[in-house]
């Protein structure tokens, strides 16, 4: 007994790694929806609201930087890697109840693309549009500005999986994982806050972890 319970300790890591993978594989190509359903072996659950998303590399992944900025931007994926990382442990909570507790994000502080950008007076908001042609979302400069606000390169330590939103993904640590928009593509400095593709299906805006619990801005975890 000693030997087996010894034998699923070791295993479990790979067989946890096969059925994210798996998952991750069956999720790109379920036009149901269905796997979105279940949680994998990190605890994690595969959501898109597009009915393919495209994969994108080095060779081809671009991130604009645009609206109201002096110096709009182009990134290549290797010219966001040359930039400082910051490195983030934090608990990843999902609007829908799941969890998963000291999820290691790192990448670009989003305070640095719009430094380097310029943004100019009068804009109040940042927009993201991702690369499934779909999903948009939204932080006011503030939120955007904040120190736990990632255009996030890698996901538990390995680059971001196309499964996870990669390669390039936002992450909002303090808010609900809705917020974390996948396959990030632009960052547009606007006037005004533009509701995201949740927020116009009734979810908050302001998307604060525990908000009803009297939670405002602190990270989780």
């Amino acid at each position: 007994m000693l030997g087996l319970g010894a034998a699923g300790v070791a295993a479990a890591p790979v067989l946890q790694r096969g059925l994210e993978s798996f998952l991750g594989a069956a999720a790109g190509k379920d036009p149901t929806g269905l796997t979105g359903l279940l949680p994998n072996g990190g605890g994690f659950r595969y959501y898109s609201v597009a009915a393919s998303v495209p994969h994108k590399g080095a060779a081809d992944y671009r991130l604009t930087v645009d609206g109201l900025v002096d110096r709009p931007a182009t990134y290549t994926l290797d010219a966001l890697r040359a930039l400082p990382q910051t490195r983030l442990v934090r608990d990843v909570q999902c609007v829908t109840g799941w969890r998963v507790p000291g999820t290691p994000f790192a990448g670009v502080r989003l305070s640095r693309l719009l430094d380097a950008a310029g943004v100019r007076p009068g804009a109040g908001a940042v927009r993201f549009t991702c690369f499934d042609g779909t999903y948009t979302e939204s932080l006011t400069l503030e939120q955007a500005r904040r120190d736990d606000v990632l255009v996030a390169l890698s996901m538990r330590d390995k680059p971001v999986s196309h499964a996870h939103g990669g390669p390039v993904r936002l992450y909002v640590a303090p808010m609900y994982f809705y917020k974390s928009a996948k396959w990030l593509s632009g960052i547009t400095v606007t006037s005004k806050v533009r509701r995201g593709f949740w927020e116009e299906r009734g979810y908050d805006t302001d998307a604060w972890v525990g908000r009803s619990n009297g939670r405002d801005d602190h990270p989780t975890g």
